[in-house]
């Protein structure tokens, strides 16, 4: 007996992958009815039905009307083809009528980990090529997520970005339409200790002690890359740090997305009182590992310091 739509978004928020994938395969042929008639014949409707797919994952445990799934997922390919032709917001949202978030909005993170399906969907991203998996976590679990942002951190063409992320989701999407029942590793565990890592960082560099840390922590020949800026070594990161404590900034981590050998912490950047415009507001470490210690880190600042405040019209 085939089950309905309404119970299959049940089992899928019940943390069913297998149930998630066949309501997308069920309805991902009126999805892209609805791209092709907003976009147009071409990628950017592929692009709008694969982004509302991995929307789904992160929001399935939102949807309040079991039965209302199919024009749920429908309004989902609407917004993002919309917001393709006012290139507006990067990343793709879902608000139909009967929607209502809470007001403090989570991010695709914080929505992925507190879903019983978090832990297949970090399996599934965890299986995909290296090139593939970063794009994918930078797009959607962090604030460097417009082609443009991930082009600068990757050093790569915006249309390597794009074939990239399209590989990535049709995996992710074709994953999900077979995706199996068995258990995945809790990803809970591995999480925490990355936050408290990334804590532990942040505090011994606020005490001046960010040497120690590259000293332990990262090879001898790592190196340092700032996109559009200087590119070294350990002692470029070091002098970096130093020369922000001198000037009185502080540094705080906001969020930490891992996967296999990919580490990637966000973190603001508090200016001194007496200069709030020092430095931009925010910075992405993107963190290549090799064998738990850092053999690259990608400095890169989504919002530059010369942004935060445009010079009133003459």
């Amino acid at each position: 007996m085939t089950q309905g739509d309404a119970e299959l978004v049940v089992l899928a928020q019940a943390g069913d992958a297998a149930a998630l994938g066949a309501l997308l395969a069920r309805h991902e042929a009126a999805m892209r009815a609805v791209a092709l008639s907003v976009l147009g014949y071409g990628p950017d409707a592929e692009d709008a039905v694969q982004d509302a797919m991995v929307v789904a994952l992160q929001r399935v445990g939102e949807v309040r009307d079991p039965n209302a799934v199919g024009p749920w997922l429908r309004a989902i390919v609407r917004n993002n083809s919309r917001t393709t032709l006012r290139r507006a917001r990067p990343v793709p949202v879902a608000e139909p009528e009967w929607f209502a978030g809470p007001s403090d909005t989570p991010t695709p993170e914080e929505a992925l980990d507190r879903g019983a399906m978090r832990d297949w969907v970090w399996h599934a991203i965890g299986q995909l090529s290296p090139t593939d998996r970063l794009v994918t976590m930078l797009r959607y679990f962090s604030d460097a997520s417009s082609y443009e942002q991930i082009a600068a951190v990757c050093g790569v063409p915006v249309g390597t970005v794009r074939s990239r992320l399209n590989h990535a989701r049709r995996a992710l999407a074709g994953g999900l339409r077979t995706a199996a029942t068995a258990a995945h590793a809790d990803v809970t565990a591995s999480n925490d200790a990355r936050w408290r890592e990334g804590r532990d960082v942040v505090t011994l560099a606020m005490n001046g002690d960010f040497d120690k840390v590259v000293r332990e922590s990262w090879w001898a020949n790592a190196e340092m890359i700032v996109p559009g800026g200087p590119r070294g070594g350990p002692e470029l990161a070091v002098a970096g740090m130093a020369s922000d404590l001198a000037a009185g900034v502080r540094t705080r981590l906001r969020n930490v997305v891992a996967s296999g050998d990919v580490l990637i912490w966000e973190t603001d950047l508090i200016s001194p009182p007496d200069d709030p415009e020092h430095c931009p507001p925010g910075a992405l470490w993107l963190q290549m590992l090799r064998k738990g210690r850092v053999r690259q880190l990608t400095l890169f600042h989504p919002v530059a310091a010369r942004e935060i405040r445009q010079p009133a019209p003459a």
